[in-house]
């Protein structure tokens, strides 16, 4: 008796426990633009390290209110005034300049007066006195965690690493994955199709899908409709990390994916997933390799690549978050009742509401490129009303938020 197809999240759970671990290298800060980090960060030094000024103005003491101060000196920005504020004194003071020594308030420029040496009050002092100056620390302490382990390096987190004090971050290497389609139908791009061919698309769409994330592509086919033909191409995929194709995973007669698989060495770890569309999904392993099989279906191969190969590459480059994440959303028009399997429907999201593609066959891809947000409707479910909330998963950057 056939093994029935596998809930999405413990489908999901078994394809993550398989992930490769990479091995950790430290690369210049620079260069770790959508890494994730291997080792939670610690800061190397105290951010700011001294009171800074938040205004332009004067640094004077609180207790000489309402004035007026004698001008003794500036302090700027990279040029600190070395000397006591004493009573009665007040030192010019630029953004982002150290408060010195004595000062525990900046008067405002636009509320003081300058007259030769002096300087006066003439609108209101700030509340509390020290409203307008960075405390030492403000930002973090040295030895705090900056990043945590599993963040994806993005520009702020660039920039927070840099001042923390570090020049080099821990990341996992560049994960190596092929991509590969087959068929006999399908001809290369830019090749007008007979009405018997399909250009062969999945291929550069799966890769585009990966290229946001730090992966050394390597992509082959179309491969035709041959055991050894596709036995040869997994063959010569032996140093990827992850191997992804597209098409044959079912088991029909030109579905060649599993034996393909088994004349390799690679041993199924699961096949078919209870979702719509993508039910043909396969999963091996060769070694520390892990290969998945997807549908050929356009619509079931992105589906799947946003559900499985995304997040599986994600959890082999570290990250701590590597599944999509739902929001909810409003319907803008009535949704069906649910099948069988959970599905994953494609419609366009406008920030408040959702509207359902009319067109969700699996083979079509107008849909696909007019959609960015795939609805889920649960398996069984009643039919809703327009209004309703429903979750959804947004397709911008992989529905990671």
């Amino acid at each position: 008796m056939r093994t029935p197809p596998l809930p999405l999240a413990e489908a999901q759970a078994r394809l993550l426990a398989l992930a490769p671990v990479l091995p950790i290298e430290h690369r210049a800060v620079g260069e770790c633009l959508g890494f994730y980090l291997a080792e939670p960060l610690l800061a190397r030094r105290t951010q700011p390290a001294a009171p800074l000024s938040a205004m332009d103005g004067y640094a004077l003491r609180s207790a000489d209110l309402p004035g007026p101060w004698c001008v003794i000196g500036e302090s700027a920005a990279g040029h600190p005034f070395g000397e006591t504020v004493d009573a009665g004194e007040a030192v010019r003071i630029s953004t982002g300049a150290i408060v010195p020594s004595g000062a525990d308030m900046v008067l405002v420029q636009e509320d003081a007066t300058r007259e030769g040496g002096a300087v006066h009050l003439t609108g209101e002092p700030p509340i509390p006195p020290d409203r307008h100056i960075r405390p030492a620390g403000m930002d973090f302490v040295a030895e705090a965690e900056l990043i945590a382990l599993g963040t994806r390096v993005g520009p702020a987190q660039i920039a927070l690493a840099i001042a923390g004090g570090h020049s080099h971050l821990p990341v996992r290497r560049r994960l190596k994955l092929t991509v590969i389609d087959s068929g006999d139908e399908l001809v290369l791009p830019g090749h007008l199709p007979d009405q018997h061919q399909l250009p062969a698309s999945n291929g550069p769409m799966l890769c585009a899908m990966a290229a946001a994330l730090p992966v050394e592509l390597r992509h082959l086919g179309p491969i035709p409709d041959k055991l050894e033909a596709l036995a040869a191409a997994l063959e010569s995929a032996g140093d990827a990390d992850i191997i992804v194709t597209s098409g044959g995973a079912s088991v029909g007669d030109h579905d060649l994916v599993r034996p393909a698989l088994e004349a390799i060495g690679a041993s199924i770890d699961f096949w078919r997933v209870g979702i719509k569309p993508g039910k043909p999904l396969l999963v091996a392993r060769r070694g520390e390799q892990v290969i998945l099989g997807l549908p050929g279906n356009p619509a079931s191969a992105f589906v799947t690549a946003f559900l499985f190969l995304l997040p599986l590459l994600r959890a082999a480059l570290g990250a701590s978050a590597p599944l999509p994440r739902a929001i909810s959303g409003r319907l803008a028009g009535p949704l069906g009742k649910g099948g069988s399997r959970m599905e994953f429907l494609r419609g366009a999201w406008d920030g408040v509401s959702v509207t359902l593609d009319p067109l969700q066959d699996s083979g079509a891809l107008s849909p696909l490129a007019r959609a960015n947000a795939l609805i889920v409707r649960e398996a069984g479910a009643e039919e809703k009303a327009t209004g309703t909330d429903v979750p959804l998963y947004l397709l911008e950057n992989g529905g990671i938020a």
